[in-house]
């Protein structure tokens, strides 16, 4: 944009206003990318208004899942999560549409598939939500030392906070049965070994602190290398709590050592 003599650079997006979309100019690139899947989002909802109705009339199971939900919100907005969810999945895979010929042509692909979609994700929340519910239960009834509970505390709300199905990457929501299932075991073995439970935290508590300033110097800025490393501690946290559930790939902490330096080049 040019105004008196400067040039001023701004980043275009569709922005979801509920009933329709606007294109609104940001001044930072992560924050307009953010709006502009939403915007794409609501424009895919208002192209398919009763394939939608009908999903969300439809949610699979959705009251069971909106019981083991409650200390996190409401029925509504677990079945908004599930429904924003299946519809990135259905309509909007990267690259996004440019153009209304590749916007239309989604459109045909995925009406047909909306509804199984649907149904893969609410199956994996569903179980995602059953594994939170037998962790809260059990760090109630176990009753861990201050200082593990506040560890499983913290890592149980950077999973799981309110929005977690739609901010959480599809790819890794679906790890996150196998991490809430660490939890448990790292409690139920806590009695026996405390002292190797302690080394462990004390291990990781570095790695863990270093990125959650990190964090805090990004200021909401996104960093892919930062989300390799986030996702590494989880898996790094299984196999020092929980290594019979085994992770996808060798953790250890040279190997976020690795990363972190990545990071800081």
């Amino acid at each position: 944009i040019r105004k008196g003599g400067q040039v001023l650079v701004g980043f275009p997006a569709l922005v979801d206003k509920g009933a329709h979309v606007e294109i609104e100019v940001f001044d930072e690139p992560d924050a307009a990318t953010r709006r502009h899947r939403e915007g794409m989002r609501r424009l895919v909802a208002l192209a398919m208004k009763e394939p939608l109705k009908y999903l969300e009339r439809h949610v699979p199971d959705l009251q069971k899942m909106a019981v083991a939900y409650m200390s996190l919100g409401t029925a509504e907005e677990l079945r908004t999560q599930i429904v924003e969810v299946a519809l990135d999945r259905a309509f909007l895979a990267e690259p996004l549409p440019t153009d209304e010929a590749v916007f239309s042509e989604r459109l045909e692909l995925g009406r047909g598939r909306l509804m199984l979609i649907a149904q893969e994700v609410a199956r994996l929340v569903a179980q995602v939500l059953q594994e939170y519910n037998a962790v809260t239960r059990k760090l109630k009834d176990t009753r861990p030392p201050k200082e593990v509970a506040e560890d499983i505390q913290a890592q149980l709300q950077r999973l799981c906070p309110k929005r977690f199905v739609v901010q959480s990457p599809w790819s890794q929501l679906q790890h996150f049965p196998r991490y809430l299932k660490a939890m448990a075991l790292r409690l139920d073995k806590l009695r026996a070994d405390p002292a190797r439970d302690a080394q462990r935290m004390a291990e990781l508590r570095p790695l863990e602190q270093r990125y959650q300033r990190r964090l805090a110097e990004l200021k909401g800025r996104s960093d892919a290398r930062m989300d390799e490393y986030r996702w590494l501690l989880e898996e790094l946290r299984v196999s020092a709590f929980a290594q019979e559930l085994r992770t996808p790939q060798p953790v250890s902490g040279k190997r976020l050592e690795k990363v972190w330096q990545q990071i800081c080049a």
